[in-house]
């Protein structure tokens, strides 16, 4: 079992619970892997929760103030660091009815890896393609996977590469 605190980017243990963003604060946008979905938290809110089976595909994360600066997918530093400090964005396709949704992540004080955030989005997205994202829900797994992909050298990394670190990844996590 990881410790409160591990990370990949933006996702982080808190409290016993994998999720998107600062969970720490009060008040802050965030993204809960539950066993039975993603779960919105958002300030004045009860949330909003997406079931697993409604995920389909276009899963990546856009750093900025607006959703909609999609076309910009963020600045980062000549270190292989995320710049924008002013929020994030998960952006999914769902099914049933068929709808583009950007799911809104307050960053953690922090600073993440350009590489991690990556390397989290091949995550999301390796499992979406072998039909097994509700794996997230399973705060043992995620803690699995995310130790083997966190750490390791910033450098960029190729689309082939990510996606076979992704799939190792879930191989290792899964247990084969």
């Amino acid at each position: 079992m990881v410790e409160d605190g591990t990370s990949l980017g933006p996702l982080e243990l808190a409290g016993g619970r994998w999720g998107v963003g600062d969970a720490s604060r009060p008040g802050t946008y965030w993204v809960e892997f539950r066993p039975d979905g993603l779960y919105q938290h958002e300030p004045d809110s009860g949330g909003r929760l997406i079931p697993w089976s409604r995920v389909m595909t276009g899963v990546w994360l856009t750093w900025g103030k607006h959703a909609w600066n999609t076309n910009n997918r963020g600045k980062y530093t000549l270190k292989g660091m995320v710049a924008e400090r002013t929020g994030g964005w998960m952006h999914l396709t769902l099914r049933h009815p068929y709808e583009d949704l950007q799911l809104r992540f307050d960053q953690h004080e922090r600073p993440y890896r350009a590489v991690d955030a990556l390397r989290l989005e091949h995550l999301l997205r390796q499992l979406i393609d072998e039909g097994k994202l509700q794996l997230l829900g399973d705060p043992e797994w995620v803690g699995r996977a995310v130790a083997h992909l966190a750490g390791g050298k910033n450098s960029w990394l190729t689309d082939r590469a990510l996606r076979r670190v992704a799939k190792e990844a879930v191989a290792t996590a899964t247990g084969h």
